[in-house]
């Protein structure tokens, strides 16, 4: 049953009010998030290039691998996110409250199972992918991580259950946490302690266990959140556990997608360029992944004010919203193109010291041509996050099999194998796949939004507890 809950905080009003507001308020520390989370996966990746071109490949072999844990998190947490938003948007806080404890019971029952199936399975995973010759360095990394992967989980559903009350500067001082010490502790533990590419792995976890524990402490132990998470308030219900889930898994496995694609460009580049092409493209992605920032930020706040907007029945806010968002998107993508395409060189050259530092100049064309993929973000992530706040994981899971699988890799190899253009081709196939499923992934989002409109109904899930 609906409870009125008396005397809603600044951040709550904010993802109930004006969509404008809320899309840059709730974005700008969503996106510092972000920024900071791409900067500790740069630090890794610069520190380790030290090591040489193999230790970098290595990294870039196992990065889609731990997108898979990144991807569980970011699954359960979307999950937990949007039907959290969608319960106080028809002011059931209850049932709010109740559903951000179903969010962390999964996020234990995952990290368990996925940790022991990634120690049984990596070596013979790792060897599928083509990284054979980089095994050692890559089970060196791979174990710490894959070990303790249920920091990472934590980490990203605790954000999450934050964000879906419109507490995103706290989940950004998290993210601070982990990316600063990170970036810290990765000389240190690279060089100083002569732990190799280990010292990468151990850097990860430890900074990432910190930002576990400062989380716990706002929101298990000091409780100053909106929402109440306690094992009192915990009641456990398949419906809940269901409602998560038709948005967990379909995100997931979106993430899965990408990960499939980072392997099989991985391979493709291993085939028809050798393993040098792989650093270099690892190394591309990370500073092209900077320039998706802002449109990261833009889509993760359009999912909670979504989710609030479809709770409450307001259907026009969620096409305004939608819109709003794209446009700013557009904008901003066409910004970062711009800067990147002028400044190439200057950006590779982080890249210019150690045995590594000779693939600067390959990763300036590269840079080149694959920041067009941000246009792909703009459109099919923005995309993507509508359908996830209002429950609909599935369609949002299908516009990124169609992008990915059917366009991206499928261009992909056609261009580097079939017409033998190499690591040229896997680059020119990446982008004009990205563009074509962004333009499909936008296409779709209208047509929904019409058909929203025009035969809407409230979600039967949120109507019983409103009863």
């Amino acid at each position: 049953m609906a409870d009125e809950k008396k005397g809603l905080n600044s951040n709550v009003e904010l993802v109930l009010g004006d969509y404008k507001t809320a899309v840059k308020k709730l974005a700008l520390p969503l996106m510092m998030s972000m920024f900071l989370m791409m900067a500790y996966n740069l630090a890794d990746s610069i520190w380790v290039s030290g090591l040489g071109s193999d230790a970098l490949a290595a990294i870039g072999f196992i990065t889609p691998l731990f997108m898979i844990i990144i991807g569980l998190g970011n699954g359960i947490g979307a999950g937990t996110n949007s039907l959290i938003a969608r319960y106080i948007g028809s002011k059931c806080y209850d049932q709010a409250n109740n559903t951000a404890v179903h969010g962390l019971f999964l996020t234990v029952v995952i990290s368990v199972v996925g940790a022991i199936f990634m120690y049984i399975a990596l070596p013979s995973i790792l060897i599928w992918m083509g990284a054979a010759h980089d095994l050692e360095f890559s089970l060196e990394y791979g174990y710490i991580i894959f070990t303790f992967m249920i920091v990472f989980l934590f980490n990203h559903v605790c954000t999450a259950i934050l964000r879906s009350e419109g507490d995103v500067k706290r989940a950004m001082y998290a993210t601070a946490t982990t990316a600063i010490i990170n970036i810290i502790l990765d000389p240190i533990m690279i060089y100083v302690l002569g732990f190799g590419i280990r010292g990468a792995a151990y850097a990860t976890v430890i900074s990432a266990s910190l930002s576990c524990i400062i989380l716990s402490y706002w929101i298990l132990y000091k409780k100053d959140t909106y929402l109440n998470v306690t094992l009192r308030n915990f009641k456990y219900k398949r419906s809940i556990i269901k409602r998560i889930l038709n948005v967990t898994i379909p995100a997931s496995t979106e993430n899965l997608i990408s990960s499939i694609l980072m392997i099989s460009i991985n391979l493709i580049l291993t085939i028809s360029a050798g393993t040098m092409a792989v650093a270099t493209y690892t190394a591309t992605m990370r500073l092209i992944q900077l320039g998706g920032i802002p449109l990261i930020g833009f889509s993760t706040a359009l999912l909670t004010i979504i989710g609030a907007a479809y709770g409450a029945r307001n259907i026009q806010k969620i096409k305004d919203a939608y819109r709003y968002t794209i446009k700013l998107g557009l904008i901003t993508t066409t910004i970062m193109v711009v800067v990147f395409l002028i400044f190439a060189p200057d950006i590779s050259m982080i890249f210019a010291y150690g045995e590594s530092s000779n693939i600067a100049p390959q990763i300036a064309s590269a840079i080149r041509i694959l920041v067009f993929l941000i246009y792909s973000v703009a459109l099919g992530n923005i995309s993507a996050m509508l359908y996830q706040g209002l429950g609909r994981g599935t369609t949002s899971l299908t516009l990124t099999i169609i992008r990915a699988l059917i366009c991206e890799i499928i261009l992909a190899y056609l261009f580097a194998i079939v017409m033998h253009m190499g690591e040229f081709g896997v680059y020119l196939g990446l982008v004009i796949g990205g563009i074509i499923g962004g333009f499909i992934s936008i296409t779709w989002a209208m047509v929904s939004i019409r058909r929203l409109i025009r035969d809407y109904t409230p979600d039967p899930m949120i109507v019983d507890e409103i009863k």
